[in-house]
């Protein structure tokens, strides 16, 4: 191996021959030889450390908790030589020795750290520059249950405690409203989350100002979107597409937040229901593609709920809407597909939304109550050939006289009910020899 082969750290960035010449002799003089490593510049010291200057050397306790990250990079300069780092080295064993710190300590949480997403208030050299704001807390916690939809049950209760810390204004109180409903309008597939952190939120928000609480601040937004709806189903694509979002969270919104009333179980937000109808009736007024689209699926999201409360209360809109439907299937002219959607939500809701009535239970089950009560019996037939099974009314009868005269069991029992059935009685006297024979062969077999 080449003796002159350097392990140290940046080693290749200079290949000067060594100063000894027990190691290498060079072709010239002796005042040419150079040394080995050259001085260079030291390694820039650790982030985690405060700045070490000539005239700003301290100690730990000179620190905030919690602030280290606040602190800028020490400064770069000619005069940074490895004395100064050897003075900085000293004082970084003084700070170790005289922290606070705990190894055995659960967790380290910085002063101001955000446990969703600090990164943002640093840049590279991670000096601080400045607190999150409402927006940014927002956002992180948005992104998170938007990446994590399954940690909601367990991670929405910190999320308004620290939101209730927040939020104490009505200024701010209106700019959360404004967030969530930009962010559940906007990220895709989170209406079903968005919706029941509204929920969530109506119920355990603390702040309620004299312009009303989080629920009905919500509904107030949803409005304004809601009065622009005939415009925006004839708009651009792009205008369409996010009142078709808007459409789809409303109807996340009706199935997922709940009103508690004085007595009884909380209701759903009756007011909700008649903007779907509307909703609905702007969507097959301009009968293109996208707001087809769009309407199949909200009455997919809604149909059944819908059509149920509409019962309730004596109203047949669903059957209006399904009337429009058929409509647009003979009259529109919409691409095959979306044709196709439709006749299929049709045929849905003629099946009562695909839902299924539960069957009778087996023991409380009667040719009354089940209408498969007699699906897995047999037929049977009579002697002239006519089908009959458990169902007919004679089928007593029937299946006596059929046993009667295929004289079934008559040599398996005897008089008394004792089994007298022998299976050698059904041997013919060739079978018997053939056994025999066979029994004989295989012993012949066996001894060779």
């Amino acid at each position: 191996m080449n003796e002159n082969f350097d392990r140290a750290p940046g080693a290749g960035r200079s290949r000067n021959f060594p100063a000894d010449p027990g190691l290498m002799t060079g072709a010239g003089d002796a005042d040419s030889k150079t040394p080995l490593f050259n001085q260079r510049e030291p390694l820039r010291q650790p982030r985690t450390t405060p700045p070490f200057t000539e005239n700003n050397i301290g100690s730990v306790s000179d620190i905030p908790d919690g602030d280290y990250r606040r602190q800028s990079r020490p400064p770069q300069s000619p005069n940074y030589n490895n004395t100064s780092a050897s003075r900085g080295g000293n004082d970084v064993d003084s700070m170790i020795k005289s922290s606070k710190l705990s190894a055995n300590a659960p967790e380290f949480v910085p002063l101001g750290f955000n446990q969703y997403d600090d990164s943002a208030y640093y840049d590279d050299s991670d000096a601080y520059y400045g607190e999150p704001t409402l927006a940014d807390t927002v956002t992180d916690f948005l992104g998170h249950l938007s990446s994590s939809p399954g940690s909601f049950e367990s991670d929405v209760e910190d999320i308004t405690g620290i939101l209730n810390s927040w939020v104490t204004t009505e200024e701010l109180l209106k700019e959360l409203v404004e967030l969530i409903y930009t962010q559940s309008t906007s990220i895709p597939n989170f209406a079903y989350t968005g919706a029941r952190l509204c929920n969530y939120l109506s119920h355990h928000l603390i702040i309620t100002p004299a312009s009303g609480n989080f629920r009905q601040l919500l509904l107030k937004r949803c409005q304004t979107e809601f009065q622009q709806r005939d415009a925006a189903v004839r708009g651009e694509p792009e205008t369409q597409k996010k009142f078709h979002s808007y459409v789809l969270f409303l109807g996340e919104l009706y199935l997922h937040l709940e009103i508690k009333s004085g007595q009884g179980p909380p209701v759903r937000a009756r007011v909700l229901l008649g903007a779907l109808k509307d909703l609905l009736i702007s969507l097959f007024s301009s009968p293109v593609d996208a707001n087809l689209i769009c309407a199949v699926k909200l009455l997919k999201l809604t149909g059944s709920v819908l059509d149920d409360a509409w019962k309730e209360s004596g109203e047949s809109h669903m059957g209006e809407l399904i009337k429009r439907i058929e409509d647009i299937v003979l009259d529109a002219a919409c691409s095959r597909d979306v044709r196709q959607m439709l006749l299929k939500l049709v045929e849905l809701r003629s099946s009562d939304w695909g839902r299924v009535l539960a069957a009778a239970a087996a023991s409380s089950a009667t040719p009354d109550n089940d209408p498969n009560y007699f699906m897995n019996e047999p037929t049977f037939y009579t002697e002239d050939g006519t089908p009959f099974t458990a169902a007919d009314p004679d089928y007593a009868e029937k299946y006596q006289e059929m046993l009667d005269r295929q004289d079934y069991f008559h040599d398996v029992y005897g008089e008394n009910g004792n089994e007298i059935y022998d299976f050698e009685d059904e041997m013919e006297p060739e079978m018997i020899e053939a056994f025999e024979n066979f029994c004989l062969e295989s012993e012949r077999k066996r001894q060779q």
